[in-house]
């Protein structure tokens, strides 16, 4: 049998091996992945177990290779050596590489995010898709898919708004300078009203007349939605909007619109004869 043969049957031996492996890690990591997801107390080794599965095929394909070359007559330790010489060269190509893979640790360890959290990081915000050894998948307002390093988000600032145990809704009412004494008390009451009818809102809510405007007597709502999902919470302060916009229409509140007033003087003085 010829040697390009001989090479070809070792290297499909050495992939159908490899394959093998590569199936037994991945029925093992499915048992594992299916005990942990039904304890809570092992959230960070579920999050650490793609990293694991994706760096044991790593070695795995690295072992397979050097035995194969060694197999052939190479010598691995000179190999090995070869890879010492050029260490400098290749550790600072590879510094991005190792970055985002510490940053995946930092990211996973610390419970920043996991997939399905909507979070916030450099100007970005959306719904984590994934999160693998170098990079984190977010799917953003507009439905782009956005891969941020994980080395930049280990160095950012996160803003995890999936977390939020509730959301804060902060709005200003803007009146007429024309409404009574009586009607202000009535717009806070209303206000106060809505909060405590709405099922998704906090009843420990603020309100009071906050600013006297250029064209308007501000009245200030300060209370917190009970979700944080985002979607949720413009959900539910859309209600409250539009409830309290009915509501001051039937009470006859005006809301104010910029407007100015003139007020003309008119000269009345006397021609003497």
């Amino acid at each position: 049998m010829e040697t390009w043969q001989k090479l070809l049957i070792e290297a499909g031996i050495n992939l159908i091996i490899i394959y093998v492996i590569f199936k037994i890690l991945d029925f093992i990591n499915n048992k594992i992945k299916n005990k942990l997801e039904k304890n809570d107390t092992h959230t960070a080794l579920l999050r650490f177990l793609p990293i694991i599965v994706k760096l044991l095929k790593a070695l795995i394909i690295f072992f397979a290779v050097t035995s194969f070359l060694q197999s052939q007559g190479y010598s691995v330790s000179s190999i090995i050596a070869g890879f010492g010489i050029g260490g400098i060269a290749i550790s600072m190509a590879a510094q991005g590489a190792l970055a985002n893979i510490f940053g995946s640790v930092e990211v996973i360890s610390d419970k920043v995010y996991k997939v399905g959290d909507y979070i916030k990081v450099s100007g970005i915000e959306g719904t984590v898709e994934e999160i693998n050894i170098r990079s984190t998948k977010i799917r953003d307002l507009d439905n782009f898919l956005i891969n941020i390093p994980n080395s930049v988000t280990a160095k950012s600032v996160v803003t995890n708004v999936s977390n939020a145990k509730k959301r804060f809704i902060n709005e200003v009412f803007g009146v007429t300078y024309s409404t009574s004494d009586e009607k202000i008390q009535e717009a806070i009451n209303i206000l106060k009203e809505i909060a405590e009818e709405h099922k998704d809102l906090h009843k420990d809510c603020k309100v009071y007349v906050d600013t006297l405007a250029s064209s308007s007597i501000n009245i200030k709502f300060r209370g917190y939605v009970k979700h944080g999902a985002f979607d949720k919470f413009t959900l539910v302060r859309g209600e409250f909007i539009q409830e309290v916009v009915k509501r001051f229409r039937q009470a006859g509140i005006d809301f104010a619109f910029p407007s100015q007033s003139i007020y003309i003087e008119s000269d009345n003085s006397k021609i003497e004869n």
